[in-house]
């Protein structure tokens, strides 16, 4: 028999205890402050000593918590639905960053400061505008490349030292910041201009820019690679990127906890 099939294969096979947990589910989600279990027979349309053997289930497993009387989603359920908003999240972060590089003709990066760490949350995969191969890890070459200054350029003074204590400033290419004095000036620049320029700093041939963006307290930016070869369309290119942050600022809100 193929799996998902009756012996037929012309019909789904499906679970009826799967159903009828899932149709408690939901009956116990659409009320916030919960509901006891006779109501949720009811509406859920089970037998009571059905729905009893069920809510005992998913209590147990956490999908459902019971609260002076009445039960209300758990931990359980309440993950599953955050790792779907998470994926609705990222789909959105993915299609508002494809669209601007389209645009621009440019691969583009969303990145934020979080716990300490560089991350780069989302880049685009146009195979016509392909994002810089990542040869050294992001997290300790912050200095070298544009998306790290631009969020070491917002970082308080001790929460900058403390990132430099852990990761030194090192030369990646010839055209690297050769000390941590050099890198300093260079973040006083990217304050004043609210741009991050780094041409051929991190990998040879590409250069790159980023631009400030605040959500909240969250540090974050938005960046652009280009071939060294198109070094000339840098500044148009990033200026554009900078009108086009404000379109795409509610969709980058979200993004920050992803």
């Amino acid at each position: 028999m193929a799996i998902g099939n009756d012996e037929s294969g012309s019909h789904p096979t499906l679970i009826g205890s799967v159903q009828r947990a899932l149709r408690l589910l939901e009956a116990v989600a659409a009320h916030l402050d919960g509901a006891p279990a006779k109501q949720l027979a009811r509406e859920a349309q089970l037998p009571l000593p059905t729905t009893y053997h069920l809510l005992r289930t998913l209590t147990h497993e956490g999908y459902l918590r019971r609260e002076n009387g009445v039960f209300v989603i758990g931990e359980g359920a309440e993950s599953i639905g955050r790792a779907g908003a998470r994926r609705r999240q990222r789909r959105q972060l993915a299609d508002a960053l494809a669209v601007a590089g389209r645009e621009l003709g440019a691969a583009v990066y969303f990145a934020v400061y979080r716990e300490g760490e560089v991350e780069v949350v989302a880049i685009t995969a146009d195979p016509a505008r392909p994002p810089v191969e990542e040869w050294a890890d992001f997290r300790s070459t912050a200095h070298t490349h544009a998306i790290g200054q631009c969020l070491l350029a917002q970082l308080d003074e001790p929460t900058r030292k403390e990132h430099l204590s852990r990761y030194p400033v090192q030369s990646m290419t010839p055209f690297s910041v050769r000390s941590e004095g050099d890198l300093l000036n260079r973040l006083a620049t990217v304050r004043r201009g609210q741009v991050a320029y780094d041409r051929q700093e991190y990998a040879l041939g590409t250069v790159c820019s980023a631009i400030p963006i605040r959500v909240g307290s969250a540090a974050a930016t938005l960046a652009v690679s280009l071939p060294a070869t198109e070094v000339h369309r840098l500044q148009a290119v990033t200026d554009r990127l900078r009108k086009m942050a404000e379109r795409v600022l509610t969709t980058l809100a979200f993004s920050i906890s992803i």
